[in-house]
């Protein structure tokens, strides 16, 4: 399998030389096609900096970033809006859904930016939410909708462009056990259907034990990384927790 996103010694500096923070520091890792990747640490460990620079909502400052061929840390104004829209599928944890647009609308959208035609978006939006079982939402308002309901929508929104990469920001934050694990159940469907290669920052064990690989982050370096392998979910989040202790006073927060 080839990589999708190579992640070569980058790092990230806050504030001023005066007073400079350092949140990433020197992280490398790849990421094969088809893989589904969770990144895990416990608050202010650099995960979510780290997703931002991935996602270019946030710039390295030194180091590069490679999305397929693409060196995503040279790219600017128009070839940067490009890649962000035809490249990349997001995944926010307070869904990020247009109030004003219908479940359909929203799913749509992305399509329709690319001047795709109306039959074919018609096509590709009823598979995708035949999929993941939301028909019956297709024609609600956000504010209709039950919070499952809202990040299933939205994870259809991600992958109907057929992006490179998926990005989930703590995507099961605001949803109660149930719609979680319904809805980690739809991204491992999407990662073996769709040979969809997701990357899911966590703070979570449960959510992280869906993944087939977690690496773990503290103080803005990779601290260790586990693969499930051959094993069960169960066995997977075992050895997930076994690494979170060894985080010591992090354990609390990574929980």
């Amino acid at each position: 399998m080839k990589d999708i996103l190579r992640i070569k010694g980058i790092e990230k500096y806050y504030g001023t030389k005066s007073s400079l923070t350092k949140a990433i520091d020197d992280i490398s890792f790849d990421v094969k096609e088809g893989e589904f990747t969770a990144i895990m640490g416990a608050s202010g460990s650099g995960k979510t900096t780290l997703l931002n620079c991935i996602s270019t909502i946030d710039k390295v400052t030194s180091g590069h970033i490679y999305v397929g061929d693409i060196d995503i840390t040279k790219l600017k104004g128009n070839e940067l809006n490009k890649f962000r829209r035809e490249e990349l599928g997001f995944i926010f944890q307070d869904f990020n859904l247009l109030d004003t647009l219908t479940a359909f609308e929203n799913i749509a959208l992305a399509l329709s930016i690319q001047n795709i035609s109306s039959s074919e978006i018609e096509n590709r939006v009823n598979k995708v939410v035949n999929d993941l079982d939301i028909k019956s939402v297709m024609d609600k308002y956000p504010y209709q909708m039950s919070g499952g309901q809202k990040q299933r929508v939205a994870s259809a929104r991600a992958i109907i462009t057929n992006p490179k990469l998926v990005l989930a920001d703590e995507p099961t934050g605001a949803l109660d056990s149930k719609s979680s694990k319904k809805l980690l159940e739809s991204f491992n469907y999407l990662n073996k259907e769709f040979n969809a290669t997701i990357l899911m920052v966590t703070h979570d064990a449960f959510t992280a034990s869906y993944a087939n690989r977690v690496i773990f982050i503290k103080d803005g370096k990779i601290f260790s990384e586990i693969n499930k392998g051959d094993g069960n979910r169960k066995e997977f989040f075992d050895k997930i927790i076994d690494v979170v202790t060894l985080l010591g006073g992090d354990v609390n927060n990574a929980l």
